[in-house]
């Protein structure tokens, strides 16, 4: 069982190499010309460096090292060939979205690139075992399953973490509170003895936390410098591996006890409740596109940043109100698992309630203010 201790100083670790990294990159890129162009769909007036996700990377690798020369993670590192598996398939999806923001690439080659991704964790063995439903039986994958749901899986984590980063800080704050979730919940359920070991479900979410956290200062509004395609898509691989190798390999015979029953449920559907605002968004896109006849890769403005905005909100709110909701859905999510009462979600109900409120009528109070007139 490695202490919470070391987790914290490898995520520590991914925080201040990503920091140390992301404005050197943004130099780079000035000078060679890898820039976010304005356009309708983005939200600031000038260029801006679009290759800040390279920084994850090096955050990613360092943290990596760093964990490797720590005792305490032997049990996860050692003769353990998931962790070169993520590290191949980081570096091979930070290459393609780097040259999609460098030179643009094809919807379908985004897509075969990805696979590619998935492939070589299912080649190392970073894939989940067991697949189960809430409320249903456990489905034990066979070999000829298991490249399909970990491929499916990393395209949809991928996709949701895209599709979201359409606002300063908006990824990066979303990702971080659903990894530090995550981390939460794959920590217990190791400590419960749930998990098949060695796991790197926990250190691959707290090195998200960091790489995240590290990024974060230099792309709140106004942003210096964007993650780009490199590093949303190296965030969706890193949430698909963690919540894989956690929901995907929750003993199938976990014992429901009082309290808990909820928890252990369905570990894979833990973390489609914490990332709940990305994938909600990547449905509505879907539902979006196919009603409307387009591509499903066409941009528009019809995600959940955008209705904000156009409901009133300026920017930064908008990017605090989705923080706060996936806050409300990690607890949600993690509440159960951290009581060993009765979970009483009436104090969560409230919150959501005057989020809600907040969300559809700060607008109208403002306007309304503003049009009354002055004494």
């Amino acid at each position: 069982m490695i202490d919470l201790v070391g987790y914290l100083i490898v995520g520590g670790v991914a925080a201040a190499t990503t920091a140390a990294t992301t404005m050197p990159l943004a130099a780079i890129a000035r000078r060679r010309g890898w820039m976010a162009a304005p356009d309708e769909r983005r939200n600031h007036p000038v260029p801006t460096p679009n290759v800040g996700g390279v920084a994850f990377l090096l955050g990613l690798l360092v943290a990596l090292g760093v964990a490797a020369l720590m005792d305490r993670f032997d049990p996860v590192i050692d003769q353990n060939s998931e962790v070169l598996g993520v590290i191949v398939a980081a570096v091979i999806i930070t290459v393609l979205g780097f040259v999609d923001d460098v030179r643009e690439v094809s919807a379908p080659m985004k897509v075969t690139g990805t696979v590619v991704a998935g492939l070589a964790l299912v080649w190392f063995g970073a894939t989940m075992f067991y697949f189960r439903l809430p409320f249903l039986e456990v489905f034990v994958l066979s070999n000829d399953w298991i490249p399909l749901f970990t491929v499916v899986w990393l395209v949809g984590m991928t996709q949701a973490i895209n599709l979201i980063d359409g606002l300063d800080g908006l990824a990066g704050g979303i990702v971080a509170i659903a990894a530090g979730s995550f981390f939460v919940y794959a920590k217990h359920l190791g400590d419960a003895g749930q998990l098949a070991e060695p796991n790197i479900g926990p250190l691959i979410a707290i090195i998200t936390v960091g790489v995240c956290l590290g990024f974060l200062p230099f792309n709140f509004n106004p942003a210096r410098t964007f993650m780009g395609d490199c590093g949303a898509l190296l965030l969706g691989l890193l949430l698909a591996v963690s919540t894989s190798v956690v929901g995907g390999r929750a003993d199938p015979q976990l014992q429901q006890s009082t309290g808990q029953t909820y928890f252990f449920i369905a570990p894979l559907f833990i973390p489609l409740l914490i990332l709940g605002v990305p994938l909600l968004d990547v449905v509505f896109a879907v539902l979006r596109r196919t009603v409307n006849r387009q591509g499903i890769a066409s941009a528009d403005r019809g995600h959940l940043h955008h209705r904000l905005i156009a409901l009133g909100h300026g920017p930064r709110r908008a990017v605090v109100i989705l923080w706060s909701w996936s806050a409300l859905l990690s607890a949600v999510a993690l509440y159960p698992a951290l009581t060993e009462s009765t979970p009483n979600f009436w104090p969560i109900l409230a919150a959501a309630v005057a989020l809600a409120l907040f969300t559809v009528l700060h607008p109208r109070w403002v306007r309304t203010r503003d049009a009354e007139p002055a004494p």
